[in-house]
C-alpha cells in the first residue's frame, strides 16, 4: 500500500507536507496514512480526530502517524487514541530519522529550537501555485491564540536558501510561488542585518526573472515596511491582492487581542494600498463573537468592512483555545458567536459580489487550478466559459484542489517522480481553458455569486 498525507489547516503546513512526504518516503515508509493536524479552532481539531478514526478504519493494516500543530500542542490526547500509531511534533515530522524506529511519542519543547531548516520541495500535489516557506512561529502574543504553541519563536529562512527553493520551483514549471509562514512580516528579525519582507520580495523578483506571479500569504498591516510598499506600487509580478490579518474593527476588541495595529492604522494601510495600486484586491481575516465583544463593537467591525473596501472576508468563530489569556476573559455565548459570525459571512458574500460584478468588462490573468477554471491575478475565481466541460487531466484525478481553511486535503499516494511541477503533467484537456498551471487571458463578461465568467481572450 501507498504512503498517504492529509493535510489541515494553513498553507505553511501544506508545504510542510510536501517535505513529509519526501522525508517518509525516503525513510522507507510505504504502508502508512501521516495526519497534518491545524490548532486554530476546535472545530479544525475535532475534524482532525474524525480523518484519524476515519483513516483507520479505511486502513486498518496501515501505521498512521498523527503530527502538526495539534500534536505538538497535546501530545498525549493523540497518543490516547487507540488508532494512532505514532505521534510526532511539529520539527521531528520534517526529520527522515522520525519515520524510521523512533519512540511512540516523539515531541520536544518547539521554544528549544532556534533556527528553520531548509528542505528542497519539488512540488505540491494537485496544486497549480507554489507554497515557499520564509519563515516559522512567531514572536507575537495575540491573546486568543495557541500557535506559537504549536509553532515556537519567530525562525527566518535565509534568503539564500528562499531564492534556491523558488528557482527550483520554477525549473519544475509553476508560475505562481505563494510566500507563506507564521507571520511573514516577521521575516528577518532574526537574520544578520534583519533584512524585512520587502527587501526579500525584491530580491527574489530580481534574482528569479522567471517568477511570473509573486503572491503573499496573510500580513499584518502596521508591519508592511517601506520596500514592500514599493513593490505594491511599482512591481506587477507581485500580485494585486493583499491579505491583511484584521480581526476586529473595534478599537477595544483590538486591544484586548493584543495586535499591533488600530481600527485606524488599518484603514490607512487599505487606503494607502489602493492609492498605490488601483483596482487591487483587500481580503481580510475577522474573528466573530471574542469575548466581551458587544453587539455595538461588531457593528464597528461591519462598518470596517466597507469603510475599507474589502473585497474577501475569512471570517472565524471564535473558539477558546486551552492556555490563552482569552479563554480566561468573560466569553460571548456559542449561539451568539455563531449567529454574528453568520452575519459577517453574508456580509463577506455581499462585498465579494461586489468586488466581482465591478470587473465585468475587464481582462484577467487567470492561473489555471482545473479544467475551466482558475484564479485572477486578484484572486477572484474564474470560471472559463469555453473551456471543455468535462475534467480529463489524467493528472488530477484523485488529487485534492485548494480546500477552504481547516478542512483536510488528502494528498495522492506518492508515486516517485524527478519532476512533478504543473508543467510536466500530462498535457490531455488543454483547449481554451488551459491546463494546470496554465496562466491566460480573459475577458470577463459576466459574474455569479461567487465567481467571474471568462472567455479565452
Amino acid at each position: 500500500m501507498a504512503l498517504e498525507v492529509i493535510t489541515f489547516g494553513c498553507r505553511l503546513n501544506a508545504y510542510e507536507s510536501e517535505v513529509i512526504r519526501a522525508e517518509a518516503t525516503a525513510a522507507g515508509l510505504a504502508d502508512a496514512v501521516i495526519v497534518n493536524t491545524c490548532a486554530v479552532t476546535s472545530e479544525a481539531e475535532r475534524q482532525a480526530r474524525q480523518a484519524i478514526r476515519r483513516a483507520r478504519r479505511e486502513r486498518p493494516e496501515a501505521r498512521l502517524i498523527v503530527t502538526g500543530c495539534a500534536a505538538q500542542i497535546a501530545p498525549e490526547r493523540y497518543a490516547a487514541m487507540a488508532e494512532v500509531d505514532q505521534v510526532l511534533g511539529n520539527e521531528e515530522k520534517l526529520r527522515r530519522e522520525s519515520y524510521g524506529a523512533s519512540p511512540r511519542v516523539l515531541v520536544q519543547d518547539i521554544f528549544a529550537v532556534k533556527e528553520t531548516a531548509t528542505h528542497l520541495v519539488d512540488g505540491f500535489e494537485g496544486r497549480a501555485r507554489a507554497f515557499l516557506q520564509v519563515q516559522q512561529g512567531c514572536d507575537h502574543r495575540c491573546t486568543f491564540c495557541v500557535i506559537p504553541l504549536g509553532r515556537g519563536n519567530n525562525r527566518s529562512v535565509p534568503m539564500g536558501d528562499i531564492v534556491v527553493q523558488a528557482r527550483r520551483l520554477i525549473e519544475r514549471g509553476y508560475r505562481e510561488i505563494v510566500l507563506t509562514g507564521v507571520d511573514i512580516t516577521g521575516f528577518g528579525a532574526d537574520l544578520p542585518g534583519k533584512p524585512r519582507l520587502g527587501q526579500l520580495a525584491r530580491r527574489l523578483l530580481a534574482l528569479v526573472p522567471d517568477l511570473e506571479r509573486l503572491r503573499l500569504s496573510s500580513l499584518d498591516p502596521d508591519e508592511i515596511d517601506d520596500d514592500l510598499w514599493r513593490l505594491v506600487a511599482e512591481e506587477p509580478r507581485l500580485m494585486p491582492h493583499l491579505h491583511l490579518s484584521l480581526q476586529s474593527g473595534d478599537d477595544l476588541i483590538l486591544k484586548r487581542m493584543k495586535r499591533r495595529h488600530s481600527r485606524a492604522s488599518a484603514l490607512a494601510a487599505c487606503r494607502r494600498a489602493r492609492d498605490l495600486r488601483p483596482g487591487i484586491a483587500l481580503g481580510a481575516d475577522l474573528i466573530a463573537g471574542f469575548p466581551t465583544e458587544t453587539e455595538a463593537m461588531v457593528e464597528n467591525t461591519f462598518a470596517l468592512v466597507d469603510e475599507a473596501g474589502l473585497d474577501y472576508l475569512h471570517v472565524f468563530p471564535f473558539s477558546a483555545r486551552p492556555g490563552t489569556p482569552a479563554a480566561r476573559m468573560p466569553q460571548v455565548p456559542g449561539a451568539v458567536i455563531h449567529e454574528r459570525a453568520a452575519r459577517l459571512r453574508e456580509k463577506g458574500a455581499a462585498v465579494l459580489a461586489r468586488s466581482l460584478t465591478a470587473r465585468i468588462g475587464t481582462t484577467a490573468s487567470v492561473l489555471v487550478e482545473r479544467a475551466g477554471f482558475g484564479h485572477s491575478e486578484h484572486y477572484a475565481p474564474v470560471r472559463i466559459a469555453s473551456a471543455p466541460s468535462p475534467l480529463t487531466l489524467p493528472s488530477l484525478r484523485d488529487r485534492p484542489l485548494p480546500l477552504p481553511a481547516g478542512r483536510g486535503a488528502r494528498m495522492a499516494p506518492s508515486v516517485p517522480s524527478p519532476e512533478r511541477g504543473p508543467s510536466t503533467r500530462a498535457q490531455e484537456g488543454r483547449g481554451e481553458g488551459g491546463i494546470l498551471g496554465d496562466v491566460i487571458r480573459a475577458r470577463i463578461v459576466g459574474a455569479t455569486a461567487d465567481a467571474l465568467i471568462g472567455e479565452a481572450a
